[in-house]
């Protein structure tokens, strides 16, 4: 007794409504080789007739459009990786789009190679957290008018649409706080060089000392290369000066672990023979002893407002390209040695 056929449709079902071959059917489906446009037009008939969805990129080429959107990042790089992901995929679902998710490694290479991953799943836009050091993924993104949205590393650029934090001016208040509190050797663990993000915090810090009538000291300033390790090698680095800081900001929560570690294994007390403060302020901030004095990013906010820009890039591919800085909130807790 034969047995019943699926009621879903197969690339089988659409080769032989078009009069093709399924191999035929495939390179239709996934642009793998140019097929003749009477032979195209003929397969995509098939696929809209039986409403073909075992595949996204088939609907894609009836449609015009697979209803997802990539995210390009670096995981390890972003210690707030969970809660951005959430917020974007949360306000992706509610518009009816899917998210695919590419690790970058916060390399050049890699980056190159995920974008194009994502693009090959036709995805209708890419949200992207650039590489330190690669312009050129952006400007392919923007030549070839591709729907795309710089996440949390901004640019100077205004073709193209970008969402993150304000980094200088809350990176001033940080180091004005240490300041106002009477410390005068005020260092910094800064983040990976070629950063946007790293470099608008130096700045920040630049613009604190002045504010608080002190001097710029390079000295005082450490790279911590946005990692774990990175921030203890910094710290290390800080002690071992003739005249030590007493007060240290850290530009992001992986170097913040790395320096909470070192300072332990220094015999120092936090808050109390070193002040700190931090920038991003992940879930365990509050969490330690003393609580860590940070400024918090709006993490979903940033999120919630990187989709929706780049849904209204989809919508109107001719639109003002708009950059969105977005206030952190200074959590003042007891690691700047405060009460």
């Amino acid at each position: 007794m034969p047995q019943p056929r699926s009621t879903r449709p197969t690339q089988r079902d659409i080769a032989e409504l078009a009069g093709v071959s399924i191999t035929t059917v495939s390179h239709v489906v996934n642009g793998t080789r140019a097929v003749a446009p009477e032979t195209k037009a003929a397969v995509l008939d098939a696929i809209e007739q039986t409403g073909y969805t075992g595949d996204a990129i088939a609907r894609s080429l009836v449609t015009g459009g697979t209803r997802s959107i990539g995210v390009a990042i670096s995981l390890l790089a972003n210690p707030y990786f969970a809660a951005l992901m959430q917020a974007i995929e949360r306000e992706a679902a509610s518009a009816g789009y899917t998210v695919l998710l590419a690790d970058t490694h916060d390399t050049v290479q890699t980056e190159q190679d995920t974008v194009r991953a994502l693009r090959s799943r036709r995805v209708d836009g890419v949200l992207l957290t650039p590489s330190p050091g690669d312009g050129a993924v952006i400007s392919e993104f923007v030549s070839l008018g591709a729907p795309v949205v710089l996440l949390d590393r901004l640019t100077t650029r205004t073709d193209v649409d970008q969402v993150g934090s304000e980094n200088i001016q809350s990176t001033s208040a940080l180091t004005e706080h240490l300041a106002s509190l009477g410390h005068r050797r005020i260092g910094l663990v800064s983040g990976t060089e070629g950063m946007s993000t790293s470099e608008e915090r130096t700045l920040g810090y630049r613009l604190g000392l002045g504010r608080g009538g002190l001097s710029w000291n390079p000295e005082l300033v450490a790279c911590g290369y946005s990692s774990k390790d990175g921030g203890a090698q910094a710290l290390r680095k800080l002690l071992e000066l003739p005249e030590r800081p007493t007060a240290l900001v850290v530009a992001n929560d992986s170097m913040m672990v790395g320096v909470l570690h070192e300072a332990r294994r220094a015999g120092l007390r936090v808050g109390t023979d070193l002040a700190v403060v931090g920038y991003d302020d992940a879930e365990w901030a509050d969490l330690v002893e003393p609580p860590l004095t940070t400024m918090a990013q709006p993490i979903e906010e940033i999120g919630r407002r990187a989709v929706r820009l780049l849904l209204a890039r989809i919508t109107d591919p001719n639109r003002q390209p708009e950059t969105l800085r977005l206030p952190p909130k200074l959590m003042h807790r007891q690691s700047c040695g405060c009460a």
